[in-house]
């Protein structure tokens, strides 16, 4: 019988990727605000002209099935 080698998994590309002027923003607003945040939430709801509308909320855990994502720190 053949034994198969597996080639290592690609790694997937981010949804998201931050300039380096929006990592700087977000980290700027993460010092500010009040609470124990981890990060932040961006979604995209129904809603809006051209039928969806983004959302973006402080974030003080990770969901079930969110799929947390880093990017310049």
């Amino acid at each position: 019988m053949e034994t198969q080698i597996q080639k290592p998994r690609r790694e997937r590309p981010k949804p998201v990727r931050l300039s380096d002027a929006a990592a700087a923003r977000v980290a700027q607003i993460m010092a500010s605000a009040d609470g124990k945040y981890v990060g932040v939430r961006v979604g995209v709801t129904n809603g809006g002209c051209a039928g969806m509308s983004y959302t973006m909320d402080y974030a003080q855990e990770a969901k079930p099935f969110e799929e947390v994502m880093e990017d310049k720190g």
